[in-house]
């Protein structure tokens, strides 16, 4: 299957590669909207799930990040590149994107994962579920037992922190800070 899947994204050119991410977010986008309209009775529950608490955004969202951010570089340090490799689709991405379209796109990815899979699915069914799938759902991963790892531990504390704030506004957040900060590494890493 990872065969398979690495052949066909070798078949993608940079912009097809580059909106299946956006196609990908937008059906992740509606899949939260529509099964949290369907479990909730309507999606003004969101509402409820985001507050304005500084602390919670930027010590805890963003501690949880920059943990994060600081174990995979630990990780690319001391693990050969083989072992991290994605293959090359996050270079891909990353490495061709100006740095505000890293922004927008982190910022894109980091709310529609985190409405479906904290929002919604970890509200409704709980922590080990929603993060399990979050982690399916990097499907490139699966055959990489480090990246496997690697997501299926970011998302438990990612999860975590959900449960500890209930403040979706700290887990897009740390989401946020991860993809950005990780996607201008990797932008800096393909020009040297």
């Amino acid at each position: 299957m990872r065969n398979r899947q690495a052949e066909a994204v070798k078949q993608l050119t940079d912009r097809e590669l580059l909106l299946n991410v956006y196609l990908t977010q937008g059906i992740l986008l509606l899949l939260a909207t529509f099964i949290g309209f369907f479990l909730f009775g309507d999606i003004v529950f969101f509402l409820g799930l985001i507050e304005f608490s500084w602390i919670e955004i930027i010590i805890l969202g963003g501690g949880t990040a920059f943990l994060v951010i600081g174990i995979d570089l630990f990780l690319m340090h001391i693990l050969s590149e083989e072992m991290l490799d994605d293959g090359g689709i996050n270079e891909r991405i990353f490495s061709r994107l100006s740095i505000s379209h890293i922004f927008i796109l982190s910022a894109i990815i980091s709310f529609s994962e985190e409405l479906l899979f904290r929002g919604v699915i970890q509200t409704s069914f709980g922590l080990i579920l929603s993060s399990l799938l979050f982690a399916l759902i990097h499907v490139r991963y699966l055959s990489k037992p480090v990246l496997f790892i690697s997501v299926v531990g970011i998302s438990f504390l990612i999860g975590i922190l959900f449960e500890v704030t209930g403040n979706l506004l700290s887990t897009i957040t740390a989401h946020f800070l991860i993809d950005f900060i990780m996607g201008c590494f990797i932008k800096k890493k393909a020009r040297m």
